[in-house]
C-alpha cells in the first residue's frame, strides 16, 4: 500500500483542515451573495408536478423502530411500478424543503452544515407510473420533476455507469446525487468537502427508512465510473459531479 496516499486520505476524514483556514476570506465573509439552493433550469423545460404532502396519508405507515429494525439493502426488485405519490414521498423525505429562509438558504428534511445543502437529486426513471423512461431532476423549491432528457437503452447505460452492477437496470428508479461544491465552499472554503460526503450519507439513510414505509427496497451505490455517470447526466464533472447513487424498486 502507498503509505503517503493512505495518510492523505485519512487526513480527509479528520477536521484538522479547520485550523488552517482563514474563514474571514471565504466568499460568505467577503459579502458575496450565496449561490442558489436549486440549480437553474430553462423555463420552457417540461416539468411534472408531484403530489403534495397531503397525499402521503394514503401511503403505508410504519413506526420508526420498525423502520430501523427492518432496514436492509435490497438488490432484487419486482416489476411493480412506483406510483407518482410514492416517488414524491421519497423525494420529499430525502431533499424536501420544510421552510425557505431566503436567497441561498432553506430548511430541509435532512441536516446540512450551515444550511448549505450542496446536493442535487437526479433520477434515472425506468418504471414509474405516468413517467417516460429518462433522466429527471428533482426541483425541491417547486416540488416538481424536471425532465432533463430521454435516452435510449437507459437500463443498459446506467448499469455500465455503475461498473456493471445489475440492480439499477432492474430498478424502478435510481436516485443519483450530485454535488455543486461551491454551495458549501462559499461558506467553509477547504473545510467543505468532508461535510458534503457526510451529508450524502444523511440523505441516503432517509431514503432507506422512507422505502420501508412504502414496502420498497433500496441499495446504496458508492462504486461507479465517475466520468461515465457524469456524462450520462450531461454535467460538467467539475462544478457539478456525482457523489452517490441508490437504486429503488418494489420488493
Amino acid at each position: 500500500m502507498d503509505r503517503n496516499r493512505l495518510d492523505q486520505y485519512r487526513y480527509f476524514l479528520k477536521d484538522s483542515i479547520r485550523k488552517e483556514i482563514d474563514f474571514s476570506q471565504t466568499d460568505q465573509n467577503k459579502g458575496i451573495e450565496p449561490p442558489p439552493i436549486e440549480k437553474p433550469y430553462p423555463k420552457e423545460a417540461k416539468r411534472i408536478a408531484l403530489p403534495n404532502r397531503n397525499t402521503f396519508k394514503g401511503i403505508g405507515k410504519i413506526d420508526i423502530e420498525s423502520a430501523i429494525e427492518n432496514r436492509e439493502t435490497c438488490r432484487n426488485y419486482s416489476d411493480e411500478q412506483l406510483s407518482l405519490t410514492e416517488l414524491s414521498f421519497l423525494l420529499w423525505a430525502t431533499q424536501g424543503i420544510k421552510q425557505w429562509l431566503g436567497p441561498g438558504h432553506a430548511l430541509r428534511t435532512v441536516p446540512s452544515a450551515g444550511c448549505r445543502h450542496a446536493l442535487e437529486t437526479y433520477l434515472c426513471v425506468l418504471n414509474a407510473q405516468g413517467l417516460d423512461q429518462g433522466i429527471y431532476r428533482y426541483l425541491p423549491l417547486e416540488h416538481q420533476l424536471l425532465l432533463e432528457f430521454t435516452e435510449e437503452n437507459l437500463d443498459r447505460k446506467i448499469v455500465q455507469a455503475v461498473l456493471n452492477q445489475p440492480y439499477p437496470g432492474n430498478a424502478a428508479v435510481t436516485l443519483i446525487w450530485t454535488t455543486m461544491p461551491y454551495r458549501m465552499e462559499w461558506r467553509y472554503g477547504l473545510a467543505a468537502h468532508k461535510v458534503i460526503a457526510i451529508e450524502a450519507g444523511h440523505v441516503c439513510q432517509n431514503l432507506y427508512l422512507a422505502c420501508e414505509a412504502i414496502d420498497a427496497g433500496t441499495c446504496a451505490i458508492a462504486a461507479y465510473d465517475q466520468e461515465r455517470i457524469d456524462r450520462l447526466l450531461r454535467i460538467d464533472g467539475k462544478e457539478e459531479f456525482t457523489v452517490y447513487l441508490a437504486s429503488v424498486g418494489k420488493k
